[in-house]
């Protein structure tokens, strides 16, 4: 199988680390033009793609990044991959002493972003009659979540709950929409203080209890959304792919 996407456009939101640079990285190498967004500007330097600092929950500044990125490739986007989330820093609390402040952000960059990406690119793909969204949920929204954290499990269900929604609504359109479901892996600050507020004897457990004996890679992500962002997964919508290196 010889997935390309030599002249389509691709958006990435949320591409400054991680899991976002990798899948941004390894659509450039396959011919898309892409385009990267994300709110820590400097973060995104080396990438290869037209590079947008922006507030992916401010309505406006999606439009403008969208409307920019349908001048310089001629066309509107192909495929939008919405990559943004994470517990921003938070760690477990018992819910009894859970902010609301603090529960409400985690479920706005999760889910809400999500949401208004997903909108913000609908009527371009409806118009040309094809397109692909592919959100980065996590097994957190599968299961309990081994970050502890309410609104993170809250938020990664929710997202996939709006790839199964979205993907019934969208299809009749040529629109595709699924998400891919990582798990553990140390690309990100968050993830990499998890990692370490484990002991010793856990992080071993965490590896021996995986069936392929490692954590995830950006690379792992990377090549299942290329995947469902291809012609190759043209009847695959409203699914969630589990790349967890575990049954």
């Amino acid at each position: 199988m010889n997935i390309e996407f030599t002249s389509q456009s691709v958006l990435i939101a949320g591409a400054a680390r991680g899991i976002g640079r990798g899948i941004t990285e390894a659509f450039a190498a396959r011919g898309a033009q892409v385009f990267a967004g994300d709110r820590l500007g400097d973060e995104m330097a080396g990438l290869p793609a037209h590079k947008t600092e922006l507030d992916l929950l401010n309505k406006a500044a999606l439009r403008g990044w969208i409307e920019t990125s349908e001048k310089t490739a001629g066309r509107s986007p192909d495929v939008l991959v919405y990559v943004a989330g994470g517990v921003l820093g938070q760690s477990a609390k018992p819910l009894e002493e859970v902010d609301e402040e603090a529960w409400r952000a985690i479920l706005d960059v999760n889910l809400t972003g999500a949401f208004l990406s997903a909108q913000a690119v609908t009527p371009g793909m409806k118009r040309r009659g094809k397109g692909r969204i592919v959100f980065i949920a996590s097994g957190a929204g599968l299961r309990t979540s081994l970050t502890g954290i309410q609104a993170y499990a809250s938020a990664k269900a929710g997202e996939i709950g709006l790839a199964r929604q979205l993907g019934q609504e969208l299809g009749p359109f040529g629109i595709t929409v699924n998400a891919v479901a990582p798990g553990f892996q140390r690309t990100s600050p968050d993830y990499e203080r998890q990692w370490q507020s484990y002991s010793p004897e856990r992080q071993e457990s965490l590896i021996a209890n995986t069936a392929r004996r490692r954590p995830g890679t950006p690379q792992d992500i990377a090549h299942a959304v290329m995947f469902l962002a291809s012609d190759y997964a043209d009847f695959i919508t409203g699914q969630v792919l589990s790349v967890t290196g575990s049954p």
